[in-house]
């Protein structure tokens, strides 16, 4: 008599809800080829089959994932996930404490977005410096205005957030020959000595800018760090330019400079509500630039920042440690030690 074969397992599930990452590509192979079963949920899928975040969530072991809020309730309705692999270098999106506290490793993507971001930086200072935008517009209206815009060479660059980013928007301004001043934390000193960036507080770089690029996750130290007494010490025909995070900019005290002719300009990448709401006053200013969160979205970028992201959820799910990890306090949780 036939012995009966065991039923196969079934091979660990992994959700996809980066938006530009499609069945088939290169991400859904590398997850494949480990043996792993992909699942697809974008915010388009999920609209199309009525599911929520929270629905998708139920059965899966990892996460590759874009934007998307990942909140307590929803990794609590995740019992078996063991790792979320961000496609990028923030991760507010994401619950930490409550993933740590799951036993779930949450890791991001340092580096991969570094380029596209500061060629971004440096095309909204070009457009806010020429005001590339509002000629645009005249001349397809059949106008023909030739108002006087601003060198970049010879003004002063201000950087709040000296990391992989930062350096390269600040060596891509001193080759404009731009002069260059910086706030971090922790500050590079061979960086600054190698080429010539000068150290200053905050409230240094706010005075002495001409154009204020910011590049810093939002916590609750930064949060709102622009607000309404941190752009009166900027000067009155200076630029704010934010690729960072929308919630560290005072979006109504930013406004309100804008409006009293406090500050020249800004150019936005990302909001504190995105998509950013249709009333928003950002909207109607025309020395405003909003773009939307398109800093990262070139094909290098997302195909770098995928493939680190699905290489850090393989290489969790194969019990290895990964490249970028967030919290390595999870292990704790996720061995039973300490875990509440």
């Amino acid at each position: 008599m036939p012995v009966p074969h065991a039923p196969k397992e079934r091979p660990p599930r992994v959700l996809v809800t980066t938006p530009y990452l499609e069945p088939g590509g290169e991400v859904d192979r590398l997850l494949r080829d480990a043996g792993l079963e992909t699942v697809f949920a974008r915010r388009a899928d999920r609209e199309a089959t009525g599911r929520t975040l929270t629905d998708c969530v139920a059965d899966v072991a990892g996460v590759v994932a874009g934007t998307d809020a990942f909140s307590a309730e929803v990794i609590r309705a995740a019992p078996g996930l063991k790792v979320f692999g961000r496609c990028g270098v923030g991760y507010d999106n994401i619950d930490v404490a409550a993933a740590t506290r799951q036993g779930i490793a949450v890791t991001c993507t340092p580096g991969t977005n570094r380029i596209s971001v500061a060629e971004h930086v440096l095309a909204l200072m070009l457009n806010c410096a020429r005001r590339i935008p509002r000629n645009l517009t005249a001349v397809r209206s059949g106008g023909w205005p030739q108002e006087s815009g601003r060198e970049l060479y010879g003004t002063t660059l201000g950087v709040v957030g000296l990391g992989s980013i930062g350096k390269t928007v600040a060596r891509a301004a001193l080759a404009l020959g731009m002069r260059v001043v910086a706030h971090d934390p922790r500050l590079d000193e061979d960086f600054l000595a190698e080429t010539g960036v000068e150290a200053r507080t905050v409230e240094g770089v706010l005075a002495e800018a001409d154009f204020l690029t910011l590049h810093l996750s939002l916590d609750d130290t930064t949060r709102h760090l622009i607000d309404a007494a941190a752009l009166r010490r900027m000067k009155p025909d200076a630029y704010l330019i934010n690729t960072a995070r929308g919630g560290v900019v005072d979006e109504d005290a930013l406004a309100d400079a804008v409006e009293a002719g406090r500050l020249a300009g800004a150019a936005l990448d990302v909001t504190e509500c995105e998509p950013l709401p249709p009333g928003s006053r950002l909207r109607t200013l025309d020395a405003v630039l909003v773009t939307a969160h398109i800093g990262a979205a070139t094909v290098e970028a997302r195909a770098r920042s995928g493939a680190m992201a699905a290489r850090q959820v393989i290489d969790v799910l194969a019990g290895r440690a990964p490249a970028h990890l967030v919290n390595p306090e999870y292990a704790s949780a996720a061995s039973g030690v300490g875990a509440l």
